[in-house]
């Protein structure tokens, strides 16, 4: 392979370019498990916090969970659905659920959030909570919901991915 002199430095070793990081949307994946703190604040794992940013919004979610966005995809999101008519029931009252029930959220200084009492409600969360990444989006789950919603994902994946196959997605 030839490299031109702008993409190799004098050890002739290929530089990285961060003009290319910037524009490759990072995914994230995993799942981790923490424990919330006596005063009811929750670390966010690292590998989420680099990824989502100091100030970051939480909102209902799906499934009885909560989804976490960072400011950047919360903007996309959040245009999208703005741009739906609102002459329609169903989008009114998704619009009120996801958009009136999200708050902005600071990270403090060692990656730490306070969820609001009426999210915390809303998705049953106890002292022991799961994150999952699922691709734009952090999903928070109680951690014994989310075991049982994975036993039932489980015997529905081959199901699932069947579908899924039928669509073209996979």
């Amino acid at each position: 392979m030839v490299y031109n002199s702008r993409q190799v430095g004098r050890s002739g070793k290929k530089k990285v370019r961060k003009k290319l990081d910037k524009k490759v949307n990072k995914m994230l994946i995993g799942e981790y498990t923490h424990s919330q703190d006596e005063k009811k604040r929750i670390s966010l794992p690292i590998k989420f916090r680099k990824e989502i940013g100091k100030k970051i919004v939480v909102t209902h979610g799906l499934d009885s969970c909560l989804f976490i966005y960072s400011m950047k995809e919360w903007t996309k999101i959040s245009e999208k659905l703005g741009n739906l008519s609102f002459g329609q029931a169903d989008t009114r009252s998704f619009n009120r659920f996801f958009l009136g029930g999200a708050i902005e959220v600071e990270v403090d200084s060692i990656g730490r959030i306070l969820i609001p009492e009426y999210l915390r409600d809303y998705a049953k969360l106890s002292a022991k909570m799961v994150f999952a990444g699922v691709h734009n989006r952090v999903e928070v789950w109680d951690e014994t919901s989310w075991i049982d919603y994975k036993k039932t994902i489980r015997a529905e994946a081959d199901r699932l991915a069947q579908k899924l196959g039928e669509i073209g997605a996979i």
